[in-house]
């Protein structure tokens, strides 16, 4: 399938139903992590990446992206292959491995970041620009089921499937005791043939 009829779409922005875009390429401080999401490890994660975003230059911070974080999700080499609708119901979440993400300027320099990151173990990590399939989930994390099975439909529609990490942005500042009512959640897969 070529991207030349397929529409770009801005990095943190979708619709609310499901559709097949091109997304941006995007930078990002990140870090790595493995485990269930939710763990102390994990928000500490969160809180790193945003702590050395808000560091960095102010010319090197993305206008509109302050209190997004973002995680790509994949499963260890030699795990049941996943799709789209099933990413988190095949093999353990707690096998799971993640880079936590805060989106920088694509200008952001290693020696920037290292004088942000004040000792911490992250490193730059740029998404290239993609075919994705992606929705607007609304609501508990726990809902999502439902909106990555209609994410999955539309891609087998087109004849594709999930050729990279499973993509979160979430739009909306959560803790581990934050409602999830109203939270706001870009779910994008990356698809191919």
């Amino acid at each position: 399938m070529t991207t030349d009829a397929v529409p770009t779409t801005p990095h943190l922005a979708a619709a609310d139903e499901p559709e097949l875009v091109v997304a941006p390429a995007t930078t990002f401080v990140s870090l790595r992590g493995s485990g269930r999401p939710g763990t102390e490890a994990f928000y500490r994660a969160k809180r790193t990446v945003r702590t050395v975003e808000r560091a960095l230059p102010p010319a090197r911070r993305v206008p509109g992206a302050g209190d997004v974080v973002e995680i790509l999700y994949r499963y260890p080499e030699g795990s049941a292959p996943v799709g789209i609708a099933d990413f988190y119901w095949v093999n353990p979440v707690d096998d799971l491995e993640y880079r936590v993400l805060a989106q920088v300027d694509p200008a952001t320099t290693d020696e920037e970041l290292a004088a942000a990151a004040d000792g911490a173990d992250v490193e730059l990590h740029t998404l290239p620009g993609r075919l994705v399939v992606q929705v607007l989930h609304r609501g508990p994390f726990a809902d999502e089921r439902r909106t990555l099975a209609d994410l999955g439909s539309l891609a087998a529609g087109h004849g594709l499937r999930r050729v990279g990490d499973h993509h979160e942005i979430h739009l909306d500042p959560f803790t581990a005791s934050t409602p999830q009512d109203h939270l706001r959640t870009i779910l994008r897969d990356p698809v191919g043939r």
